[in-house]
């Protein structure tokens, strides 16, 4: 069952304008915080969408098995560096309840469902795909930088038909040692398999993302967003 009423996230939020028509809600890495991205929202041309907000959270501090016991801030715990095989559960699903919290937020300033878009790099693309897949409104698409599908055995079974046909953009650095592109490589075929549009893209980097990259991230995001 959903969380009753799960922990608000802190977010940073940046408008171009007013009365926003459209929401990308942007979630961080394992260990950075909302400004990680924050830059885009003056970096990333996206005027011909009209006024946009842009929502970067900082997710929850949590001990971090993998680093420790480290306490950061982490979508979810990372109990080995098998990332599917081992994967925190409990600490997904408190996270997913917080992002959709955020979706139903932008729904109640008045931003609609197909102009939400959710984006996230590393651990924040795990968590950008295992909510926008489970929300119960049609959003405008779900972009994952440097990550992965998580729960994704239980992904047929949980997406919500309202984003069965969810545009999906990925993209991998071939030389990432943190989440190794054929972790991406599996999600990208799992969600084509379950019909979804994955634009796919690959670049000579590691876990980073490059002016490339963001490029085809921003020419996407027009596209999904436009209507």
């Amino acid at each position: 069952m959903p969380a009753a009423n799960p922990t608000p996230l802190q977010t940073i939020e940046i408008e171009t304008g007013t009365d926003p028509g459209a929401s990308l809600i942007v979630l961080h890495g394992l260990g950075a915080d909302g400004h990680d991205f924050e830059p885009l929202a003056q970096e990333m041309d996206l005027s011909g969408l009209g006024p946009v907000r842009w929502i970067f959270p900082h997710a929850p501090v949590r001990a971090v098995t993998i680093n420790g016991g480290y306490h950061m801030r982490a979508w979810y715990d990372l109990l080995g560096t098998e990332l599917v095989r081992r994967e925190d559960e409990p600490g997904l699903r408190a996270s997913l309840q917080q992002v959709l919290a955020l979706v139903a937020r932008e729904r109640a300033r008045g931003v609609a469902a197909r102009r939400i878009l959710l984006a996230g790099f590393s651990q924040g693309c795990a968590m950008a795909l295992l909510a926008a897949l489970r929300c119960e409104e049609r959003l405008a698409g779900v972009a994952g930088l440097s990550g992965y599908l998580p729960l994704a055995n239980l992904t047929a079974a949980e997406r919500h038909g309202a984003n069965a046909d969810l545009p999906v953009f990925l993209a991998h650095g071939r030389q990432d040692p943190v989440v190794p592109m054929a972790a991406g490589v599996v999600s990208r075929d799992l969600l084509k398999a379950l019909g979804h549009e994955v634009e796919w893209h690959d670049y000579p980097i590691g876990h980073t993302v490059s002016v490339e990259e963001l490029e085809a991230l921003r020419e996407w995001m027009l596209g999904v967003l436009a209507g």
